[in-house]
């Protein structure tokens, strides 16, 4: 009897050891799958493996370097739950032969902020890959087509951004939340939703139910729009229309126009924040947005939206010619100023040059006719940063090269 439970504890202990490595290596192998997929947007590691005998698996210590960002992505742990140990293994040797209920959780999200966060190499001027005006932009500088950037919020308090990820498929669908530590959490449920994770856009296909979004700013917005308005030297309810009037560029770029509540709801957001539940459906035309025909009055209640608990009624879109905003016109080129070695002035100098000026007095012309004068930080061939004393210190406004009609240096004039 003592032989046979000798026996017993060895084999379940033989079991237990090969079950431990051989889910270590088959995870090992996925995340070479995955890293080599990646290998044209960045790096990922995957810290340690460890797992159990309940159908877990979990990494710790991991990471991802977007190649677009100067920072990476810290990971502090990432668990896999295929609900018992036969689906894990069974998940791990082939991908598509997920269970009909998993989890995947990251918790100890973070990311450190930096002033530039993006590459030299990366553009983002305000248009999309088509070249049409952004959605959404929020500025937070003179110039208005300077959008709100990782300087900005480093300027309010946000060094750094975490949180976690939670991704749970079910027989009924696909539930996933993103909450992040005070800048708000995302909500999704979407009903007969089926991720798979060889080919993730086929979960398209799936279903043709709506998904349920949720948004919750945590207060963020309210912070926003002071520190912006007060950026761009604007009283908040007026920066609130600059950057409505912005929004409205977007849609009628793509032939729409918004309706009335639309803009009023985006406004307030703007200006308050709070919960918004929309729902959204990713194939269909303007994601779901009742589109009106010229001519023609909405049929229904419009867009199905919640502002704060209460529903909001004719949200939708008109048809409309599309408008193509023209190019702002160049400067005209200034008479040439005569130079006096005895005087110190402003003399006008060309933008391209203007990192031999780097922490000189300057002053900035941009194309809406606001003028930045400050001390020149950085020059790069996307932008400026000119600091302007404010309350005792030093505040830093980066502005894109391509909004500024006239730049002048302080100094003595030169011998011809």
């Amino acid at each position: 009897m003592k032989r046979l439970l000798k026996l017993l504890v060895v084999l379940g202990l033989g079991g237990f050891v090969v079950f431990k490595v051989g889910v270590w290596w088959l995870t090992d192998q996925r995340l070479g799958e995955v890293r080599s997929a990646l290998e044209p947007y960045g790096v990922i590691e995957r810290g340690t493996i460890s797992s159990g005998v309940d159908g877990r698996v979990v990494l710790s210590g991991g990471s991802w370097q977007d190649f677009r960002l100067t920072r990476p992505l810290e990971i502090g742990r990432l668990e896999f739950d295929a609900g018992s140990s036969l689906d894990l293994a069974s998940a791990m040797m082939d991908p598509g032969t997920l269970p009909d209920s998993w989890m995947l959780r990251a918790d100890g999200l973070g990311l450190v902020l930096e002033a530039t966060m993006f590459r030299n190499w990366v553009t983002a001027e305000g248009q999309n890959g088509s070249g049409e005006p952004t959605l959404m932009t929020l500025s937070c500088a003179p110039d208005p087509r300077q959008q709100l950037g990782s300087g900005d919020l480093m300027r309010m308090g946000i060094t750094a951004l975490g949180g976690e990820v939670l991704i749970r498929q079910h027989a009924d669908g696909v539930y996933a939340e993103l909450n992040t530590a005070g800048t708000g959490s995302l909500e999704l449920e979407w009903p007969d939703a089926r991720i798979d994770v060889i080919d993730p856009e086929r979960v398209l296909d799936s279903t043709t139910e709506a998904m349920t979004v949720t948004l919750r700013d945590g207060g963020l917005m309210r912070r926003v729009a002071a520190y912006c308005a007060r950026e761009a030297g604007l009283e908040p309810s007026a920066w609130a229309d600059q950057t409505l009037a912005a929004f409205q560029q977007g849609p009628e770029a793509r032939g729409l126009k918004a309706s009335r509540q639309l803009l009023a709801l985006y406004r307030q957001w703007l200006l308050e924040g709070g919960e918004m539940t929309v729902a959204v459906q990713p194939q269909a035309p303007a994601f779901g947005i009742p589109v009106v025909p010229v001519g023609e009055e909405l049929e229904g209640a419009g867009w199905m939206v919640a502002y704060n608990g209460a529903t909001v009624p004719d949200v939708f879109l008109h048809e409309a010619e599309p408008v193509v905003a023209e190019p702002d016109p160049g400067a005209i080129e200034p008479l040439e100023q005569q130079e006096n070695p005895e005087v110190q002035g402003w003399y006008a100098a060309s933008v391209e040059n203007a990192s031999q000026w780097i922490g000189r007095q300057v002053r900035v012309t941009l194309s809406n006719d606001n003028v930045v004068e400050g001390r020149l930080v950085s020059a790069s061939e996307r932008e400026l940063e000119v600091a302007r004393v404010v309350a005792g210190g030093e505040v830093a406004y980066p502005m894109l090269a391509r909004a500024i009609t006239g730049f002048e240096v302080w100094r003595r004039g030169r011998k011809r």
